[in-house]
């Protein structure tokens, strides 16, 4: 059985989802070292104006080389609270966004002590309302890259293209609310595709794959 190898992400991006969803196995590594300005504590939108990255403040680790599950979140700037206003400012207009709201605004209520924490509970409740059931395992220790075939701990980054990463992963279209006024922004948090397209989110999961 081939495994997936993928870092904890907030909110992460369709392709993010598209790998758990087609994966024979999950493995999410809890001991690479933290690094700055990935989506392990971001995530983007689409807003008004356009793409709009929310990014979760944490405290900065007390030497170079920090595992993911040690970071901790910061309360600095109300976060919580400025995220989940960004997101209903971007969303509150989306089809299905009143009908799955009560299910995320407990995360920007609740404080969490570590990111790594955070993004899972976030990570279990979306699968949950996508309906799917990826067979997730959790690193003991860092996994070499020659540990799978599908490693795409570094390759799923904001900094790089899809077409850059050699993932399977198509970019598949889908209704967005302000697709109008910026045309279709492809590959933003998955929660860009469950509030727009509700129970089809699936589908498009589904389709996501240069194999299927």
């Amino acid at each position: 059985m081939s495994e997936t190898l993928l870092t904890t992400a907030y909110l992460p991006p369709v392709q993010y989802f598209a790998a758990l969803y087609h994966a024979e196995k999950v493995v999410i590594e809890k001991y690479d070292h933290y690094l700055k300005q990935t989506y392990r504590n971001r995530c983007v939108i689409a807003g008004a104006n356009g793409a709009l990255t929310l990014s979760v403040p944490i405290i900065k680790p007390g030497k170079p080389k920090t595992f993911s599950h040690n970071i901790e979140v910061s309360g600095h700037g109300n976060w919580q609270h400025l995220h989940w206003n960004a997101i209903i400012s971007a969303y509150n207009s989306s089809p299905f966004f009143e009908y799955y709201a009560d299910d995320f605004a407990p995360f920007y209520q609740k404080k969490f002590q570590f990111l790594f924490d955070f993004n899972e509970e976030l990570r279990g409740l979306i699968c949950q309302l996508l309906e799917i059931e990826p067979p997730v395992a959790f690193s003991t220790e860092y996994l070499t890259a020659s540990h799978s075939d599908s490693d795409f701990r570094e390759t799923i980054h904001p900094k790089k293209k899809i077409m850059e990463t050699g993932s399977p992963f198509i970019a598949k279209e889908y209704y967005q609310v302000f697709r109008q006024k910026h045309g279709f922004l492809p590959n933003l948090s998955i929660i860009d595709l469950l509030f727009n397209m509700g129970p089809e989110a699936r589908l498009i999961l589904q389709a996501s794959h240069k194999d299927k």
